[in-house]
């Protein structure tokens, strides 16, 4: 199992960034895959999480992030983006794309975390 994040950068209260989850070395359509984040001096937190199994594509957001962060994938291309609008400075953190196999759904993982991790993207949002 590979996960690639990408998109990451510095931006301005406010603004918005994409970021991007390249996964390869299993079967994409198994799989849930979501984002989470860690800023300095703080404990790894769920952000969001998509699962790939079935047709529903069901999704999860944490509260602190809820109306303003959007995730969706794109299975032909094997990539789930997190897109994060209205940006806060509290959002900072390096944020990393991870994936599961078991058969939990989406509101489970942001809690529980996952199985697989990728490297992570430092979103720095600046107030």
């Amino acid at each position: 199992v590979q996960l690639q994040a990408s998109g990451g950068g510095l931006v301005q209260a406010g603004g918005s960034l994409r970021l991007s989850c390249a996964a390869s070395g299993f079967n994409f359509d198994y799989y849930a895959i979501g984002w989470f984040r860690q800023a300095p001096g703080k404990e790894r937190e769920g952000v969001s999480c998509i699962s790939m199994r079935g047709s529903d594509g069901s999704t999860a957001y944490a509260d602190s992030v809820k109306g303003r962060f959007t995730i969706s994938s794109d299975n032909a291309k094997r990539t789930v983006y997190l897109q994060m609008n209205s940006l806060k400075p509290e959002d900072t953190a390096v944020y990393y794309c991870a994936a599961d196999l078991r058969m939990y759904d989406a509101t489970y993982y942001i809690d529980h975390g996952m199985d697989y991790w990728g490297k992570g993207t430092l979103v720095t949002v600046s107030s």
